[in-house]
């Protein structure tokens, strides 16, 4: 996927002309890439949950993943482990929600 560097926040939300304070130097957003290669593995738990006074529901279930990324720019290249190490994955959660208008 194409995107674009824009070395931080600031500059992300500023589109690349910084901020006088707290200062962080102005850094003209650079073309990029990225790859992301998820790998769900079977569910391990499943939750339904509702909450009427916060007008949310949904049902929810966490599986076992894992997930190899890399990101590359002129002059530059990130790769994740590989393969990736599924004891590093501290929670993996897909679910369907309601809330707000959509509540009912």
């Amino acid at each position: 996927m194409d995107v674009f560097d824009d070395h931080d926040l600031a500059n992300s939300l500023t589109q690349g002309l910084g901020l006088p304070t707290p200062p962080i130097s102005p850094v003209f957003p650079v073309p990029a890439s990225v790859s992301f290669d998820v790998e769900w593995d079977g569910v391990l738990a499943m939750a339904e949950i509702e909450n009427a006074s916060q007008q949310f529901k949904g049902s929810f279930f966490s599986t076992g993943a894992t997930i190899s990324w890399s990101a590359e720019q002129k002059g530059f290249r990130f790769e994740s482990d590989m393969p990736p190490d599924p004891k590093a994955n501290l929670i993996s959660v897909v679910g369907h929600e309601q809330n707000g208008v959509f509540f009912s």
